[in-house]
């Protein structure tokens, strides 16, 4: 990356980026390994909190912190992300999670999914008033206008990640696709507003230049980056999505009642590569029926039945690439695009 040019927007000036690519927070596939690798090719990489205890994101944090190389008091130049409707858990140790975030003086938090972010996000302002270091930089994932606005005006948020109903994992089936919705929402953004990066159904540096040129800040990719061995998926899950067609990418509420992790706020669902786990639940089999059988391809390791999230750029993707390089094939390929953009003529 040291002989590409940066790409300066608001939102690599804000974290002092070399390139607008994030690698966003993906429950049980993006640990700290995956997060600082992105970091250190100059993007910015999260981890995926998700349903984590204490403890294992606290080996997360120190796994990032050995590739990073920071010694322990230095800043940790990556992020971490959290579902808000697991923080509103009675039982959750959320405050000992979000502490952990001083501790390690990450940069930033990711917040998606609570029917109301308001009461975290200022429990991180006060966190950062007390620890009297840099504050960690909050992110609000949104997938409407009427969301973004919220997090825009009345939470004053200092990045906005607006998210298309194309993007893998969780997200809205009520969203609208990322072309329609973040035109709306940067229609919408005030000039001192926050930096507002795109995501959803992306897969290489041609769709961050078309964001950049929409006049986002950045972009994020998730399923491109669990292409990559730093990941936590598996070959096997890596073989799946490498094989995908993106018309595989599909809508469903299958795996998360298959494994048992319901408690979504309304209207969010999961995006993954369809498998006999979907044709089931669209079938109407018993639920006890599929989560058995899930149980047990869990144990196997058996995609046939066991998620592989993916959004609808999955189609696109055919090789398994290092993190770093992901980052630097994006970065390039998004500076030729700019730049071919940039010398058409126009005749009247």
């Amino acid at each position: 990356m040291a002989s590409t040019p940066a790409i300066r927007t608001q939102f690599t000036q804000l974290l002092d980026l070399k390139t607008p690519v994030v690698q966003p927070p993906m429950a049980l596939a993006s640990g700290g390994v995956l997060a600082a690798e992105v970091s250190l090719a100059g993007g910015f990489g999260f981890i995926g909190s998700g349903y984590d205890t204490v403890e294992k994101l606290r080996r997360d944090l120190e796994a990032a912190r050995t590739v990073l190389k920071v010694e322990p008091g230095s800043p940790l130049p990556i992020g971490v992300g959290f579902f808000g409707w697991i923080l509103d858990k009675p039982e959750a140790t959320s405050k000992e999670l979000l502490a952990l975030l001083v501790e390690y003086r990450v940069k930033a938090i990711w917040l998606s999914f609570g029917v109301n972010l308001s009461p975290w996000i200022q429990f991180v302002r006060e966190l950062n008033q007390q620890s009297g270091g840099p504050p960690i930089l909050i992110f609000v994932q949104v997938c409407s206008l009427q969301e973004a606005l919220t997090a825009i005006n009345e939470w004053k948020v200092d990045v906005v990640v607006v998210q298309g109903i194309e993007a893998g994992g969780h997200g809205a089936s009520y969203g609208l696709p990322l072309l329609t919705l973040l035109p709306l929402v940067l229609a919408n953004t005030p000039p001192n507003g926050p930096p507002i990066i795109g995501a959803g159904g992306l897969s290489d540096g041609s769709q961050v230049a078309a964001l950049l040129t929409l006049g986002a800040s950045g972009a994020a990719l998730g399923t491109r980056f669990l292409l990559s061995p730093e990941s936590l998926y598996s070959e096997a899950q890596r073989k799946v999505l490498i094989g995908a067609d993106s018309s595989q990418s599909v809508r469903t509420m299958a795996f998360d009642n298959a494994r048992g992790t319901v408690g979504w706020p309304k209207g969010i669902d999961g995006r993954g590569i369809r498998n006999a786990t979907v044709d089931d639940y669209d079938k109407g089999v018993d639920i006890s029926v599929i989560r058995k059988k899930y149980q047990e391809a869990s144990a196997k390791g058996d995609t046939d039945r066991i998620v592989v999230w993916a959004g609808t750029g999955v189609g696109a993707m055919k090789q398994v690439l290092p993190a770093k390089d992901i980052v630097r094939e994006l970065h390039e390929e998004c500076l030729s695009r700019l730049r071919n953009a940039s010398n058409l003529e126009i005749k009247e």
